[in-house]
């Protein structure tokens, strides 16, 4: 992908494939669901996003949070595949490798 780091976050996930895509029409207001993309891309950032939601702390409280609030288990793992891109874009347009930074839990 040339485009990661030279892209904002919201114009890569259109790129990938994993942004949600309204189909709307007049009044209606229909599923957003996610589609078109670089499915190869997509597919190894499924995988990678599957891995991240066990073992990596910031995508598996994200997985975790929106499964505890009802949220399919696919859906959960599409925020994580975005929110994992969203990372390594941030990554790659800084160039600053990351770190986890855990966050104070609010009393």
């Amino acid at each position: 992908m040339p485009e990661l780091g030279k892209l904002n976050r919201k114009s890569i996930a259109a790129l990938i494939g994993v942004a949600p895509l309204n189909r709307d029409s007049a009044s209606l207001r229909g599923k957003r669901s996610i589609w078109g993309g670089r499915a190869p891309v997509r597919a190894a950032l499924y995988m990678a996003s599957l891995v991240a939601s066990r073992f990596n702390p910031t995508i598996k409280t994200l997985y975790e949070r929106l499964v505890a609030a009802g949220k399919a288990r696919k859906l959960a793992l599409t925020a994580c595949m975005r929110k994992l891109l969203t990372i390594l874009n941030a990554i790659v347009k800084s160039g600053i490798p990351w770190k986890y930074k855990p966050t104070s839990a609010a009393p």
